[in-house]
């Protein structure tokens, strides 16, 4: 049989090494998914249970492996479903490519069943390359330049394809008028360092502060080493935005860990009181966690230099990669003999996290969901992956998870969507599939989507040669993180019709598919726990019973901003008398130790 614009479809994909295809089928793929079946389901066609899901195990195969994620879904609906994920993967800077099916031609512009204009349904999330194969020829430029604008700009693209043309005959491009030719899949990127003057400017800037503040992103990955060669001369200490999280181990003295409202008080001192600043591979877009205005000089370091200079007023902005930029500057630093700034830095540090231990061994009704991520972080193997989902669980992955060894986490740091957590972490364990992986996910995320998927992970764990997955489910039947920042930011009680959630045995559900189901209510059995579902062969659903009512404050509130906000609400929460009563005994652990 001739080969079909699918078939080569697959075989362009296997040249760029490409080893799984997130999906799900419909009439506008039929040709893309016969060609799966003639191919031997190579590379794998990963079924997720919807389309949205598909694009979040794209994003996190993609953020764990460091190459492209790829999802398929038909046309129409399909399409339109891949568009959330899509966004997360160009708010966060993330590799992928979308392959979509479209209308046959013949149909297009009579109302067909479907038929959705996909180039302008692309533009914006796709914006960086999106194009429609229209004839056999124009397939290998457009899947090659697809493939290498997501992996050189980091972000999504877009291949729309017709269900016609995906049944036609393959024929390669003419070496004539009008016809575009492409070379064999192969990317190679070198180490972009700025100019030597620039270098210097840095370098001066570094040199004449007294008390150098470094932050972190995910641009940092791979130059850890570099970071710390900087800190080590100038006496600097280290905040990591979320998405960079995981680029520096919390285990050092001098790394304040989170910054921003989810962040950490020494984080916040650093900002509040450093003369100069160092950003580091991050789009951290809260400014006003950063120093003020005019307090401190700044330089900053990012590949992209349309990202350089948007958050704070930096004086020197060096556009190059990371580590060759630092690597760079490095051996042209002195060394500050004056070590009075490390050393509060340092102290501080290990006040928050005794201060952080307190409020995690607090007691609550029924489990104080800090001690969740205090006990995991005790526990977490020096070789795992973390996924975080959106809402409240993101409060304590931020300020409670202790990053260690070749510990790797994320979450959707920038569109900050429900419901990846799951499919992240689905998307981890085909990145890894040698490494145990945990995902921290609300009730109303698992609700949401993430029930779902664990059908998904029940089918494919005898794939992995490590079979732990560990989904952590914080069970307090409320939307947590909306309920509090309705009483926060607009002072409102809790509205309870659109607040709290019906109640699930997740634990249940999950033995319901094969996995290990595990239910914690109260706090002396979560350690034990989590030694279980870390030490089991297979995923394992960790359905922790959790207070609602345990509050995630940020590190600059004030006390009298916390009984503030409270009496704000005594006018009709349900719940009142006992989230103050929970609010002061977390606040009083930061001020008043042991009381």
């Amino acid at each position: 049989m001739a080969e079909t614009v699918a078939d080569y479809l697959l075989q362009r994909l296997r040249d760029w090494g490409v080893e799984q295809v997130f999906g799900y089928p419909g009439d506008g793929i039929n040709g893309i998914v016969a060609a799966f079946g003639d191919a031997d389901n190579v590379p794998r066609f990963v079924q997720a249970r919807h389309e949205e899901m598909a694009a979040f195990q794209a994003v996190g195969y993609a953020k764990f492996s460091g190459r492209a994620g790829v999802c398929l879904a038909t046309s129409g609906p399909g399409a339109i479903h891949l568009l959330n994920g899509l966004y997360d993967a160009k708010l966060d800077h993330v590799p992928v490519v979308a392959i979509v099916g479209q209308t046959a031609r013949s149909a297009r512009g009579g109302s067909y069943q479907q038929e959705v204009d996909l180039q302008v349904l692309f533009a914006d999330v796709a914006s960086e390359y999106h194009v429609e194969v229209t004839v056999p020829e124009q397939l290998p430029n457009a899947l090659d330049r697809a493939m290498r604008t997501a992996l050189t700009q980091r972000a999504p693209t877009a291949l729309i394809i017709p269900n016609d043309v995906q049944e036609q005959e393959y024929t390669p491009p003419k070496h004539e008028f009008k016809q575009v030719p492409s070379s064999p899949p192969s990317l190679a990127t070198g180490a972009a360092v700025p100019p030597p003057e620039a270098i210097a400017g840095a370098v001066e800037v570094l040199n004449a502060g007294e008390r150098v503040a470094i932050l972190v992103g995910q641009g940092a990955r791979g130059a850890a080493q570099e970071v710390l060669d900087v800190a080590k001369a100038t006496g600097a200490g280290i905040a990591k935005a979320l998405l960079g999280k995981d680029v520096i181990s919390d285990e050092l003295p001098f790394v304040t860990g989170s910054i921003g409202l989810l962040g950490t008080r020494p984080s916040y001192e650093m900002m509040r009181d450093c003369d100069t600043l160092l950003i580091v591979g991050s789009n951290f877009p809260y400014s006003q966690f950063l120093p003020e205005y005019g307090k401190a000089r700044a330089v900053q370091i990012d590949v992209d230099g349309r990202m350089i200079g948007m958050r704070y007023p930096t004086e020197v902005n060096l556009v190059g990669d990371a580590k060759a930029t630092l690597a760079a500057i490095a051996p042209m630093l002195r060394h500050k003999e004056d070590r009075s700034w490390r050393d509060t830095i340092e102290s501080n540090v290990e006040r928050w996290w005794s201060t952080v231990e307190r409020q995690a061994m607090l007691d609550a009704d029924p489990v104080n969901p800090m001690r969740v991520v205090h006990e995991l972080s005790a526990r977490v193997p020096d070789n795992a992956i973390i996924t975080a989902d959106s809402g409240s669980a993101t409060n304590w992955y931020a300020r409670n998870l202790r990053m260690r060894g070749d510990v790797r986490g994320s979450l959707s740091g920038t569109l900050a969507t429900m419901g990846c957590g799951v499919p992240y972490a689905i998307g981890a364990k085909f990145a890894c599939p040698d490494r145990p992986v945990i995902a921290l996910v609300g009730d109303g995320a698992m609700q949401m989507n993430g029930l779902a998927e664990l059908i998904t992970l029940a089918r494919y764990r005898e794939l992995w040669p490590d079979r732990r997955c560990v989904v952590c489910v914080f069970h307090n039947n409320d939307l947590n993180q909306v309920t509090w920042e309705l009483r926060a930011m607009g002072g409102a009680p809790k509205f309870e019709e659109s607040q709290v959630l019906p109640d699930v045995d997740y634990a249940a559900f999950a033995r319901s598919l094969g996995l290990g189901g595990i239910a914690v209510d109260r706090p002396e059995d979560l350690g034990p726990a989590w030694d279980r579902a870390l030490a089991a062969d297979r995923p394992v659903v960790l359905d922790v019973r959790c207070d609602p009512e345990v509050p995630p404050i940020p590190p600059h509130a004030t006390f009298d901003q916390v009984v503030a906000m409270t009496e704000s609400v005594l006018r009709g929460d349900p719940n009142a008398w006992h989230m103050i009563s929970q609010g002061v005994r977390t606040k009083l652990q930061e001020l008043l130790p042991g009381r």
